[in-house]
């Protein structure tokens, strides 16, 4: 009796010893399976949802919000605004023309990415490649113009980096026309959020950007190829009307975004992106709230006059009261509209002449001690000197 309780005890320890093992090792599998997914999770919790944004109010280039705005990294296919910058100044320099044709040399056949399937031989109007190029980030139609336009891409990418440099972008080296990874003995293209919302105010003073960069889809080679834009912000934002994505592994989701609400326009940049919904998802996060939180004020009109008079010391009229030049509207936060200040800058007095439209001060806007704003005061005449013998009797004291 005693024998067969110690066979079945030896029996249950074993039991319990086995099942405590297989608990151990399931246990072990779990970890591990959970230690193999905590890096994902762990990054996106660490680097949020992008490595830098900033957000700029396109007409006087304030930046309202910025996260290492200054972090240089690849630009990928955003890369081609600066490509459109180059065109579009030299088309309004009339260097080049839209209806120019574009031929397709053997090299711009062969660039991979996204492309509209170039072959060697072929031309297109120069307006047909900037709509492969802005709407579907085409590189070998990005190629092909820098061709066209310069002679070589290496040419091209010499007019990229002198223009950037011109518009003191310190943060950016560019070594192609697309923004495509480089290849083993090429550097890599580099930028930064600040840089790219610099270059954004500057393209945007050429309208025909925004007709591009604002078609979801449009006909390519006689409607035999359909370009389709890859800027989802597009279908997501109807304020949203331009400007560039850009993707790669190494570098993350990219994108320059520009959307305009009544007179305010923004430029959002968001780089580094662990995925194209992060992305979007911040650039509309960002861009909704200053467009809640901003107005513009119509401050200045063309022609209105000024208070403070301006003493003419050897004009045929004593004083002259002087206009604005210009009209002027700033944006500011709603809630501080009550805060901005108005300071008119005008000297005592001016010797000589005056010229009708000759400055003679400013009216300056400012909003906790920053000028946000400014249009100069000119003069609404023509005022001749006065004779010598008034002039005279003004410097011995009457005023006459």
């Amino acid at each position: 009796m005693k024998k067969h309780l110690a066979e079945h005890l030896v029996v249950f320890i074993a039991a319990f010893c086995f099942l405590l093992s297989a608990g151990a090792a399931n246990a072990a599998t779990s970890a591990a399976k959970k230690k193999h997914r905590a890096p994902a999770a762990a990054r996106a919790a660490d680097e949020g949802p992008c490595k830098g944004y900033i957000v700029m109010e396109a007409a006087s280039g304030k930046v309202l919000e910025e996260q290492n705005s200054h972090e240089r990294r690849p630009p990928a296919s955003m890369a081609k605004l600066m490509t459109a910058c180059i065109v579009l100044e030299k088309v309004a320099a009339g260097e080049v023309h839209l209806t120019d044709k574009v031929p397709v040399s053997r090299e711009a056949s062969k660039i991979g990415g996204s492309q509209v399937y170039l072959k060697e031989g072929e031309s297109f109007t120069l307006e047909e490649m900037m709509k492969a190029m802005m709407i579907a980030s085409a590189n070998d139609a990005a190629y092909a113009i820098s061709e066209l336009v310069a002679g070589s891409s290496k040419g091209f990418v010499d007019l990229m980096n002198e223009k950037a440099k011109a518009l003191v972008m310190n943060d950016t080296e560019f070594a192609s026309v697309h923004g495509l990874p480089p290849s083993k003995d090429q550097k890599e293209d580099v930028t930064s959020c600040y840089d790219m919302a610099l270059l954004a105010r500057e393209v945007l003073k050429y309208p025909k950007i925004l007709e591009w960069t604002s078609t979801k889809t449009a006909e390519f080679r006689n409607g035999t190829f359909t370009l389709n834009n890859h800027n989802k912000l597009l279908s997501r934002m109807a304020e949203v009307d331009g400007l560039k994505t850009g993707y790669y592994r190494s570098t993350g989701y990219n994108v320059t975004a520009t959307a305009k609400k009544g007179d305010i326009r923004f430029v959002a940049v968001v780089m580094g992106g662990p995925t194209a919904k992060a992305r979007d998802n911040l650039a509309v996060e960002k861009l909704k709230k200053y467009f809640g939180e901003y107005t513009v004020m119509n401050v200045a009109r063309k022609g209105e006059q000024v208070d403070k008079a301006v003493v003419l010391e050897d004009g045929r009229y004593r004083t002259v009261k002087g206009i604005a030049a210009s009209d002027l509207s700033v944006t500011v936060m709603r809630s501080r509209k009550k805060d901005l200040k108005r300071v008119v800058n005008v000297p005592l007095s001016v010797k000589g002449e005056v010229r009708q439209g000759q400055k003679l001060g400013e009216i300056i806007y400012e909003l906790d001690n920053e000028v946000i704003g400014k249009v100069d005061i000119v003069s609404p005449v023509f005022v001749p000197k006065a004779n010598i013998f008034t002039r005279m009797v003004r410097k011995a004291g009457l005023n006459i």
